[in-house]
């Protein structure tokens, strides 16, 4: 066999990890990796369904496709991940796919594409409420310093809007063990810094023979296990976070002081139609335990407006939150109906475009006003940066992250990409700390 396959990958972290699972699968059964495009054998596109333009981009991409493959004889096209499982049927009604397969099925991917060359056109969604990929060691690129650790696949929270019960399924947890012996492979391969992925990591639960598991444990585990190696998580569900995480955080040293706790909307109305099993009172308090037992702890958040129903008092809940939590950071969308998803089959899309461009333009100016406001704060402060590469703007600067997850630029002197460096803090902007390298 020996075949050339070529993987690309649009959407979160967690199809990221999946793709190194895939090629890893592959590579058992002699297919080789591939990083152009134009000399591979095999396509795969690793797709996500959480809105409808990332859906878009794999649609434009498959005209692509189609015309390669008319120039390419014998290329293999094929769609695996959440957009997969969504409209597999559909999308095998393209001209340019061979074969589909959802996120449980990557197991059988080498069967589905030796099975193209009979000129059948192939297709696996099923779920697994047992897959885990146990076992498999993903294949890592190699010079990274920043790898990402699936430890739960799937999601039971069913949130109103959200597609991704429906595309991977029901939550599961990974075996301890497995997630362990991944950690063991980065620290070998010299990785600088670990991020535990899952719908909700929150409620990781493991039953190892009797002794459970749950999320403050595993994280302090892989802590332990990697204690020159920093560790962060994403992401957290704010109805689960505990205030037993909130102090292992706190009181284990290579734990990123950084939460990404998605709130969505400031408004209870809100919260309960989007089914998000919390409320703006409960979201604060914890914010609060958060800042008093992590003294400095970054704050980043996923915050949407437009959903069903929400008046202009819900928006001014949601900028009101954001004033009162000052988030370092924030994604910031406009609601747009995911077919499938309850809020879909159930709710009215009743909020106009032109005010939910109006609202998601007042969210973003003011989280620029907080993030510029607090950047600024660190001027004069230096702080411990994961040196990750160069500057876009230039081969003379470097650019790496605070455990904060704040973004720094700086002179790169002797530094190199993996280095830990001392940065004093010189300049700020809303999304951009610029600094100097100190001994």
């Amino acid at each position: 066999m020996n075949k050339k396959i070529y993987i690309e990958t649009y959407g979160c972290q967690m199809n990221v990890a999946d793709s190194e699972t895939v090629i890893s699968i592959m590579k058992t059964k002699d297919f080789i990796p591939e990083s152009n495009i134009e000399n591979t054998d095999i396509v795969i596109l690793n797709t996500c369904s959480v809105r409808d333009n990332a859906e878009q981009k794999i649609w434009n991409r498959l005209d692509f496709l189609k015309g390669l493959k008319k120039r390419k004889k014998g290329l293999k096209v094929g769609i695996i991940g959440c957009m997969a499982q969504r409209i597999g049927n559909e999308l095998l009604e393209h001209e340019a796919v061979d074969f589909v397969a959802g996120p449980d099925s990557y197991r059988y991917l080498p069967d589905l594409v030796n099975e193209t060359d009979i000129e059948l056109k192939t297709y696996k969604t099923d779920f697994d409420t047992t897959e885990t990929y146990s076992g498999i060691e993903p294949l890592k690129n190699e010079g990274e310093i920043s790898g990402f650790i699936p430890i739960t696949r799937g999601c039971n929270n069913f949130c109103s809007y959200c597609i991704v019960p429906y595309t991977r399924g029901r939550e599961r947890s990974r075996s301890i063990h497995d997630i362990l012996n991944e950690v063991k492979i980065l620290k070998e391969n010299n990785y600088k810094e670990i991020t535990l992925l899952g719908q909700n990591v929150n409620s990781y639960s493991y039953d190892d023979n009797g002794k459970i598991y749950n999320f403050p444990d595993l994280i302090k585990s892989v802590a332990e296990e990697a204690p020159e190696i920093r560790v962060r998580f994403t992401t957290s569900h704010p109805k689960d976070i505990s205030d037993d995480l909130i102090y292992v955080i706190a009181g284990t040293k290579n734990i990123c002081n950084h939460i990404h706790l998605p709130v969505q909307s400031g408004s209870n109305k809100v919260l309960e139609l989007m089914n998000r099993k919390y409320t703006r009172e409960w979201y604060l308090e914890r914010i609060e335990t958060i800042k008093r037992v992590i003294p400095g702890c970054g704050l980043s958040s996923d915050i949407f407006c437009g959903f069903s129903g929400e008046t202009e008092e819900d928006f001014q809940q949601t900028l009101d939150l954001m004033e009162k939590v000052r988030y370092d950071s924030a994604f910031m969308f406009k609601y747009s109906v995911r077919p499938g998803t309850f809020a879909a089959k159930n709710l009215a899309d009743d909020v106009p475009e032109n005010i939910k461009v109006e609202r998601l333009s007042k969210m973003i100016d003011l989280q620029n006003k907080i993030s510029k406001k607090k950047n600024k704060e660190e001027i004069g402060k230096t702080l411990e940066v994961l040196v990750e590469g160069h500057s876009k703007r230039s081969k003379e600067m470097l650019f790496g992250r605070t455990e904060h997850n704040k973004v720094v630029v700086f002179p790169k002197k002797d530094a190199k990409k993996g280095d830990f460096v001392m940065v004093k803090i010189t300049e700020a902007g809303s999304a951009t700390l610029k600094g100097e390298i100190v001994s």
